[in-house]
């Protein structure tokens, strides 16, 4: 979803010019707040910044209610997050191994992973509504209404989306077009970083795939989790946890 989202705003802030993600990699676009090599972009004065992070709330949202940025939280219904996450352990070299699915499932239920509790994560930032310039939209919504959700986000970020740019963010924003691009499928990250031998980073795509890797008792412990972590919570979208 994150990755889906760099190449929507890309596409967004290009009025559809493609040559800037097909030839400039999706770190350097907008690149991570916990990366290094972050440092670099503080020193760009552009008038618009993409800037992209996993940090919680907790420890970013202080600083952000003393700046003028537009935050964009992309959520995802969190048993495909455990799948995606677990498959992205197998192929980061930087990550512990995440062992079998089950092990990583129990790690990930803990909230003993990269970036803490998914529950704790959603919460937080659901909680700066009010605080900060925040738009929320989940990987759900972008599958169903891709053209609506950019309409919502051109809104949102007072950027012009005309027809023609609208179009080429819809063909250049499909899963297909950003498996095909090394610019956005981490293809070239060197191989002592990410054991590409494990699979691909652009895996799937799809929403649901926590179906073909759940066993029922792993999703009866979810299910429970989750009804006590998130029954309360005000969701402006709520997943199908069946």
């Amino acid at each position: 979803g994150t990755t889906w989202m760099q190449e929507i705003l890309t596409l967004l802030f290009s009025r559809g010019d493609v040559l800037p993600a097909k030839t400039i990699p999706n770190w350097e676009r907008a690149p991570w707040l916990e990366q290094i090599y972050f440092r670099d972009a503080l020193q760009d004065t552009a008038a618009r910044r993409l800037i992209t992070t996993h940090l919680p709330a907790r420890v970013l949202a202080p600083a952000l209610q003393q700046s003028k940025a537009k935050v964009i939280y992309v959520a995802r219904n969190p048993k495909d997050v455990a799948v995606s996450f677990y498959h992205f352990h197998r192929l980061a070299k930087f990550l512990p191994d995440p062992g079998s699915f089950d092990t990583f499932l129990t790690r990930f239920l803990e909230g003993t992973v990269h970036y803490g509790s998914w529950f704790d994560h959603v919460k937080g930032w659901l909680g700066q509504r009010q605080l900060l310039d925040i738009f929320y939209v989940t990987y759900e919504e972008l599958h169903q209404d891709l053209r609506g959700t950019a309409q919502r986000l051109s809104a949102f970020l007072g950027c012009p989306l005309g027809p023609e740019t609208l179009g080429a963010l819809e063909q250049h924003c499909s899963f297909v077009a950003m498996r095909d691009n090394a610019m956005a499928n981490y293809s070239l990250i060197p191989s002592e970083i990410m054991d590409h031998s494990q699979g691909c980073f652009m895996r799937k795509g799809v929403v649901g795939d926590w179906r073909d890797h759940f066993s029922p008792l792993q999703n009866a412990l979810f299910n429970r989790l989750y009804q006590e972590e998130m029954g309360d919570s005000e969701l402006p979208v709520r997943w199908p946890m069946a």
